[in-house]
């Protein structure tokens, strides 16, 4: 089988131009999706062309090994896993074809992304309807795969309703358009559904959400003998789809959005059909239980607010030619029904509130205190008019197998999504899960309902259509399957024949992973790292293109690898062990996390609260435990201890950092320059200066961080000033301290702990005494609120210190302090850190209280993310994060805006991109305001880098200009997107 493989992954190197992937960290990667299944595939193949995946399967056909077709990997029923060679379209092929105006189509590429897809079609007016919630990442090829619905498939339909073709090749190599297939496949389509007419007409269910089953109604003369809705949603197990022709429509402008309060969820799923009777474009439902699980998980917290009360709730969003006439049909809606309604005109709130159902399945996975939830039976569907009592005997099966879960969805449509604490580990718990599911599978039968009603049936449902389906048209799918794939090579044992649902599970009775020791607590994860790796559920937020931080490896490289959840997954495998190998050791994941920025945005962005800047240190901590570690762990791991040698001799420290040899001897990038020491500390200079000022307020301690205190202590002197201004005494501790961040983001955790220890040491008076400690690095104050009650979780002087460690935005909005005029633009862009662990709510606040013309960039990581731009091989990849929103966002600015950003890393990138910006910090804002001297513009500071031609002889920045050309090039895409794919 070896020599197989290796004949197999050698052909496809020889005549597939795009990346041909057998290693190890590949094949663990692709190993599962968001389900509970977990099959290692024999290789991923990912194409940059339409021509490339005919290649693949070629050559997969000449070798006689299985096939599947993969998007986003969101699947939530297994459909993306399988021991079989994956071609992976997401990376490349995501071309757009021209819109034809005239009948509303486009022909786009599988591996497009569903948002991306919709900015470029709005330019004409259109969109592509259906709307899942994964729609900033899922691809066109996966929601064809799957039937996907989403909640506007409400007003719009399925997938399957808004194609027009599809352009499928079959593994035996037959190539054609679904509209005009092989007169002789046609033929014998057309006998199969002659045969079965009648039984397909009985027990397929006339609902809206039926996605369960191949679509042998569609092959029916009453509905036109269409082929392309026949074949979406069959799971790639019966074509490969290499282009579709989707249908567009016009995208109301005007919007609103009703909440409805019920006294219980069932109570909501009753009145669903009647409000649905209003042809609304969504018509959502959410119980309380969802509501509580986001209030626990801090999800939503200030929208949650905007909720009427209830128990149970139906959100409605109405669409029309403009807002006052949406408004009017909710506002009929709700008085023809006689149902007591908020409404939400504004677009900003109504988004908020929209978020609360969209964070549905982030909601109900990985809840503190609450057990581990899994899919299984999370979208089922029946007749709108039977929710309610179905909803009621499917909540009493629930309690009857001792299961509690949370019931919502798509309620205008009958379909329920719901996650179940099932036990997958244990021979009962299978047993209970078992037999739930084939229940469960009985009653929404009995309700002429669909096993699936959006998610499609995989693994988890497919060995249940006998029950719906019956013997009958059981073997007219066979017969169907067999005309399409014959040898059974397009994703075996999935659908037909399908697999036991309990097969090929993640978990398992055999699941038994090792619990090694670690420095970091894990309480979230009951102080257990085998819990935190297996945390991650696959949904693939963090593949997403806009909006938020996470993940801006995954953004420029567009790799999986380079995504939270790929490093999540590998993570997982080597605690498991079969295929990633040598635990702490392990080379797969040394090198998936060595682009990872550890910018933290996964830790507020994921819906699981995934951590991987804390994995990542711990992961670094081990894996160089009594070795030789790379030369930047040395020479910026250790900056305190270099800085405070600097500061004695700062003039020759600063040409010795700008030495080449010297940078090449510390593993730092030759291209990146070395941020100059200052003449004298900051912490030097005030002990000379000493506390000044009234004091009316009370005292602060004024953390003088690292990068403050030795590069840019101006900033620490504009905070005194402007603490001072607000009545504040300011003192310092009573010796140099340090939050262990350089070693902590290198992995040397045990010396972070010991820095830590002696700051808490040292600063026990004032902690104990209740004084504020106000720190001005976003990334430093990130490990006084975080991190290091992680580590010393049970240290009571550690959690005061958390407790009182403030920003001085967060200082002056506590206390009221009136800031000065800002009366100009401002753009402020949050630190990563700020942004997951901090939040930035009082620096805006504090801004527009001065007048600011105020806009939050929502640019992602700045791309520098302390030691990481700076390390050899990084810089590339590092201007490349800067380009993708943070810098165009700038360039744009008006010449008159004041850049605000607290983050050295931040000011430092916006330095050195060379761009004629220079930002501050919010204390030296407010202290220039304080005193008049606000200028009107800032030139750029002397930058001291080498010229774009000579970045661009880097390997990294070489590869990353060539696939942004070989993917489109720079007038395919929009001028903020750039990296592997995107220019």
């Amino acid at each position: 089988m070896a020599m197989l493989f290796e004949r197999l992954e050698r052909d496809l190197r020889a005549r597939v131009a795009g990346e041909v992937r057998f290693d190890t960290a590949s094949r663990a990667m692709y190993a599962t999706d968001a389900s509970n299944y977990r099959q290692v595939p024999i290789g991923v193949v990912v194409p940059r062309s339409v021509a490339d995946a005919v290649a693949a399967v070629t050559v997969c056909r000449e070798h006689d090994v299985p096939l599947l077709s993969r998007g986003g990997g969101t699947s939530l029923a297994g459909q993306c896993c399988n021991a079989a060679v994956v071609i992976d379209w997401s990376k490349y092929c995501d071309t757009v074809g021209s819109v034809n105006e005239q009948d509303h189509t486009v022909v786009v590429e599988p591996g497009i992304v569903l948002d991306q897809l919709n900015a470029r079609t709005r330019e004409h007016g259109l969109i592509f309807g259906p709307k899942p919630a994964t729609h900033t990442h899922c691809t066109l090829g996966g929601m064809l795969g799957n039937d996907s619905c989403g909640s506007t498939a409400q007003a719009y339909g399925k997938t399957s309703d808004n194609v027009a073709d599809l352009e499928v090749l079959t593994y035996d190599g037959r190539r054609f358009w679904t509209s005009r297939p092989p007169p002789g496949l046609a033929r014998e389509l057309s006998t199969l559904t002659d045969r079965h007419a009648d039984e397909i007409r009985r027990r397929f269910p006339d609902i809206p959400r039926r996605v369960s089953g191949y679509g042998l109604d569609a092959l029916l003369p009453e509905n036109g003998f269409d082929l392309t809705r026949a074949l979406v949603g069959s799971e790639s197990t019966l074509v490969t789809i290499l282009r579709a022709r989707l249908k567009l429509i016009p995208e109301p402008p005007g919007r609103c959005l009703a909440v409805i309060p019920f006294p219980t969820v069932f109570d909501a799923a009753d009145a669903a059909a009647e409000v649905g009777r209003y042809q609304p474009i969504a018509l959502e439902g959410i119980d309380d239980r969802l509501v509580d699980f986001e209030r626990v998980k801090h999800l939503n917290e200030d929208f949650l607010r905007l909720l009427p009360d209830g128990g149970g709730w139906l959100i409605v969003r109405f669409g029309a030619e403009s807002d006052e006439a949406a408004d009017a049909q909710a506002r009929r809606m709700a008085a023809e029904l006689g149902l007591q309604a908020t409404f939400f005109d504004d677009r900003r709130q109504a988004e908020e509130v929209w978020a609360i159902r969209e964070s549905g399945l982030g909601a109900t996975a990985w809840v503190p205190m609450a057990p581990d939830a899994w899919p299984g039976w999370e979208d089922s569907a029946v007749p709108p008019d039977q929710l309610g009592p179905y909803l009621r005997d499917l909540r009493d099966l629930q309690h009857e197998h001792g299961y509690t879960a949370s019931l919502y969805g798509h309620f205008g449509h009958g379909c329920v999504h719901t996650r179940i604490p099932f036990d997958l580990t244990s021979k009962a718990g299978l047993d209970t899960y078992r037999s739930f599911v084939e229940q469960a599978a009985d009653l929404v039968v009995s309700y002429g309902g669909s096993l699936s009603g959006e998610h499609g049936d995989g693994l988890a449902r497919g060995e249940l259509w006998p029950r719906m389906f019956g013997p009958d048209l059981m073997a007219a799918f066979a017969e169907f399957k067999a005309l399409f794939d014959p040898r059974g090579r397009m994703s075996p044992g999935r659908l037909i024949p399908a697999d036991r649902l309990d097969d090929h599970l993640r978990l398992g009775t055999d699941y038994r992973p090792p619990d090694p020791p670690t420095v970091f607590a894990y309480p979230q994860d009951e102080n257990s790292f085998a819990r935190t790796a297996l945390r991650c559920v696959g949904v693939g937020e963090c593949r997403r293109e806009e909006g938020g931080v996470m993940c801006p490896s995954y953004r420029v490289t567009r790799e999986e690898k380079h995504s939270t959840r790929g490093r999540a997954r590998l993570l997982f495998e080597m605690l498991r062990g079969d295929v990633v190998t040598g635990g702490w050791r392990s080379p797969e994941v040394r090198d998936a996390l060595d682009l990872c920025l550890a910018c933290k945005g996964c830790k507020s962005d994921c819906p699981v609260e995934v951590d991987m800047a804390t994995y990542k240190a711990e992961f670094l901590s081990h894996h160089y435990r009594g070795r030789l570690r790379p030369m930047a762990h040395y020479s910026m791991g250790w900056l305190p201890i270099w800085a405070r040698l600097a500061s004695l001799l700062p003039g020759l420290a600063n040409r010795l950092a700008a030495s080449r040899p010297l940078k090449r001897l510390a593993g730092i990038a030759a291209e990146r320059p070395a941020p100059a020491f200052a003449k004298a500390r900051f912490s030097d200079s005030y002990a000379r200066r000493g506390p000044a000022g009234d004091g009316y307020r009370g005292e602060v301690v004024l953390w003088p961080d690292t990068f403050t205190d030795n590069f840019h202590p101006a900033v620490a002197v504009a905070a005194v000033r402007v603490l001072e201004r607000a009545g504040f005494t300011v003192r310092l501790p009573r010796a140099p301290l340090c939050c262990g961040l350089t070693w902590i983001s290198t992995g040397q955790l045990h010396t972070a702990k010991r820095v830590i220890q002696r700051t808490v040491r040292v600063l026990r008076e004032e902690i104990r005494a209740g004084l504020p400690v106000v720190a001005l690095e976003p990334s430093c104050t990130a490990v006084l609120r975080a991190d290091a009650a992680e580590l010393f979780p049970h240290d009571l002087d550690m959690a005061r210190l958390r407790a009182q460690t403030v920003t001085l935005a967060e200082l002056l909005d506590r206390h009221g302090v009136r800031p000065p005029r800002l009366d100009r633009p401002v753009l402020l862009q949050p630190h990563c850190h700020q942004h997951a662990v901090l939040g930035a709510d009082a620096d805006a606040r504090l801004l527009r209280a001065a007048g600011a013309e105020l806009t939050v960039l929502d640019a992602g990581c700045c791309g520098l993310a302390g030691n990481f731009g700076f390390e050899r091989g990084h810089f590339a990849l590092s201007m490349a994060c800067a380009e993708y929103a943070l810098l165009p966002a700038l360039r744009q600015a008006p010449d008159e805006a004041l850049i605000l950003a607290d983050g050295f890393s931040c000011r430092t990138q916006i330095e050195h991109a060379g761009i004629g910006r220079q930002a501050l910090h919010l204390a030296e804002a407010l202290k220039a305001a304080w005193r008049d001297a606000l200028p009107a513009a800032f030139p750029e500071r002397a930058a001291r880098r080498p010229a774009p031609a000579r970045r661009a002889k880097t390997p990294a920045a070489r590869e990353l200009r060539t696939q942004a050309m070989e993917a489109g090039g720079a007038s395919a895409r929009p001028p903020e997107r750039v990296g592997a794919g995107h220019r």
